[in-house]
């Protein structure tokens, strides 16, 4: 049975598996939150009737989506490809595109855009599942936004969405709708990790961030998102330059700390919508195809133990075994230690133990 701290919740029967067509879950999830419309919590509690006998049955994961080896061998190859791709640019340019100061700035840019999706837009802004001021909320949202992955309430309505509806047909960005086959399959993974942004309409911004837009600082971050753009581009800009001290320098930094990382967090981040709801473990019932995928666990700072983030939305903590890596709850421990953060939730033990798989071990 994997281990977690001491929780400082308990989430109930109903709420612990609201990770599919459970709105609750999704959006407050607080005692304290502010007043939503009645038509809003209407669609909480009419999710919460079945949540009990989802968690015991869980009808969508016990179903069988077992994925062809041909389909898995070309996602393989198109989901790493990009990585060598990616290293093998950096040793055939270096000493002339690509420097230790290039490098840098990609890794640096890279965490920080990174933490600002995974800890801000996704934990904070999406599931609440912690609280925090104004001042780190805003940073947290400014870096985000600096990830190009779109305005933050768009964002955030699109993924409740997709928690709301996790692998049924009104789920954004499945990829389990888009046909049989080995071709299905692949026209699938094209939609969950790209196409779904070109074909699917656009979620109801009003509907499903009412609470976030109260917050002044959250509407203004959001409004402002091509200046955030802008600033993402002109940091590493900036900062090439004054490590190199030539237009050169300037030059690479905007292609490596500013294009070249937008693309990596965005690969990975597609990835978690695409990979992790096909390939990967299942340890907990969660009612979707959703999974954890070690490679991702790494590389998407936490994300990556998906069906963990479903069996608990809620909790700021996705990798609860000792072993699985999640540097954004890392990030998010480390403010709740310096007061920065406070109400973190986490998933109790028994509550773990009753959406496990494996029970009684």
């Amino acid at each position: 049975m994997p281990t977690a701290p001491e929780s400082r919740y308990d989430q109930s029967s109903g709420a612990e598996i609201a990770g599919r067509r459970s709105f609750i879950a999704v959006t407050l999830h607080r005692q304290d939150a502010p007043s939503m419309d009645e038509s809003v919590k209407a669609i909480e509690l009419q999710t919460l009737a079945g949540a009990k006998h989802a968690a015991e049955v869980d009808p969508i994961a016990t179903k069988s989506h077992t994925t062809p080896r041909t389909a898995r061998i070309l996602m393989l190859i198109a989901v790493i490809a990009p990585f060598f791709g990616l290293i093998a640019a950096m040793l055939s340019l270096w000493g002339w595109g690509f420097r230790w100061s290039d490098l840098g700035l990609l890794l640096g840019m890279y965490v920080l855009t990174g933490i600002g999706i995974t800890v801000g837009f996704h934990r904070l802004f999406t599931h609440r599942s912690f609280e925090t001021n104004w001042l780190v909320e805003f940073v947290l949202a400014v870096l985000g936004s600096m990830a190009v992955q779109g305005p933050l309430l768009q964002w955030v309505a699109a993924h409740r969405q997709h928690h709301q509806h996790s692998d049924h047909p009104e789920d954004p960005h499945s990829p389990h709708h888009q046909g049989n086959g080995l071709w299905g399959i692949l026209r699938g993974m094209w939609h969950a990790h790209l196409g779904w942004m070109f074909t699917s309409e656009l979620p109801d911004v009003q509907r499903y961030v009412r609470d976030l837009k109260q917050s002044k600082v959250i509407r203004a971050v959001s409004a402002l998102f091509p200046l955030w753009i802008a600033l993402g581009l002109l940091i590493p800009t900036a900062v090439g330059w004054l490590l190199v001290g030539t237009p050169s320098g300037a030059a690479t930094g905007f292609v490596w700390g500013g294009l070249v990382r937008i693309f990596f967090v965005h690969h990975v981040t597609w990835s978690i919508n695409s990979v992790c709801h096909v390939w990967g473990q299942q340890p907990y019932c969660a009612g979707d195809q959703s999974r954890d995928n070690i490679f991702f666990g790494i590389f998407g700072m936490g994300e990556g133990w998906h069906n963990t983030h479903h069996a608990f939305p809620t909790s700021a903590r996705h990798g609860l075994s000792w072993w699985q890596i999640d540097v954004s709850y890392w990030v998010i421990r480390g403010l709740e230690l310096v007061g920065l953060a406070w109400n973190v939730k986490l998933p109790s033990r028994a509550a773990i133990a009753r959406q496990s798989r494996h029970r009684g071990l």
